[in-house]
């Protein structure tokens, strides 16, 4: 095993897929001279050269086209979107080109495109720097979604999606990039679409993904000392989801908490919360709860934005009320 944080991790995908395969090359603001905003792509246009490392215009939908282009006719093209706000300046290539190529050519065309980008508040950004909007493309058919919350699933799942020959959006959370963690040593892949148990429990389900792990934990160590155990879910991919784990895990705790740092009205929280009340209505004991961000633009002060996203103290006290404290 090998220690490493979730930017390595990352940087180690890259540089493995620069490596083996002729046909990857890398596209995005500021990647290259720069070393990438969040510093994952450091040393990689040194190390590769401008052919396979491209600095771009800040022209999302210029550049995204490009991409989805060149992956049509053999190409396997990794661009970075700067924030996943910027992508809404690409959505009409991500959304009408890259996710409904295939479907509209009849299986004759593929666009095996990653797309990572950088999600979430924390950073202090403010209203149009710090949204979460993976549960908009995980709702579109064609798109895969990926979210990991430590280098070893963000890892695993920069391989899978390299093999993949679907367009994924690569979602990296902007708190989570010093997150570190143990990695094996030998090659391996994430299952995309698996969810997997962190922390088993029997007397509750919470249910998170990407940034809102390290809050999940943090509600899961505290109850711990009151008795409660919980069994924690880290989702990893927004779509496809395998279902059965979480079904079971409601099964036995009969109790659900989801977190999602979307807002509340639409959220992708909300549609996970429906499946399981679908397939599990009989063994629930209590309402599903779902924490999001507050339905308003994120401040910019530090103080508000920490209460605006969902928090450890507001999951405890919907957790409380769900069990009865």
């Amino acid at each position: 095993m090998a220690e490493m944080n979730l930017r390595q991790a990352l940087s180690k995908g890259l540089r493995e897929a620069l490596d083996n395969n002729d046909n990857v090359f890398l596209m995005g603001e500021d990647i290259g001279l720069y070393g990438g905003p969040y510093a994952v792509t450091k040393d990689l246009y040194k190390d590769y050269g401008p052919d396979k490392i491209i600095d771009t215009p800040i022209s999302e939908s210029g550049f995204v086209g490009a991409a989805i282009g060149s992956s049509m006719v053999g190409m396997k093209p990794i661009v970075e979107i700067m924030t996943i706000n910027f992508s809404l300046l690409a959505i009409d290539q991500i959304v009408n080109h890259a996710a409904k190529m295939h479907y509209m050519s009849d299986g004759q065309l593929s666009v095996p495109i990653i797309i990572r980008t950088v999600t979430g508040a924390g950073g202090r950004l403010a209203a149009t720097h710090s949204q979460s909007f993976e549960g908009w493309y995980a709702s579109v058919p064609g798109l895969k979604v990926v979210a990991p919350s430590n280098p070893n699933d963000a890892l695993g799942l920069l391989r899978s999606a390299l093999n993949d020959n679907n367009p994924i959006i690569f979602v990296e959370h902007s708190m989570l990039y010093g997150v570190t963690g143990e990695v094996p040593e030998p090659y391996y892949e994430t299952p995309i679409g698996l969810p997997k148990v962190i922390q088993e429990g029997s007397d509750l389900t919470i249910i998170a993904w990407s940034g809102m792990i390290p809050v999940a934990q943090d509600v899961e160590s505290k109850l711990k000392e009151e008795n409660i155990s919980c069994e924690l879910i880290d989702i990893r991919t927004l779509n496809p989801i395998e279902f059965e784990l979480i079904f079971d895990s409601v099964k036995k705790t009969n109790k659900v908490v989801i977190l999602d740092e979307y807002w509340e009205t639409g959220s992708f929280g909300a549609y996970i919360s429906s499946v399981i009340q679908e397939n599990c209505f009989d063994y629930l004991d209590a309402p599903i709860s779902v924490v999001n961000s507050m339905n308003i633009p994120m401040p910019y002060s530090a103080e508000l934005e920490d209460q605006v996203v969902p928090n450890t103290k507001r999951v405890l006290e919907k957790i409380k009320k769900i069990i009865g404290l």
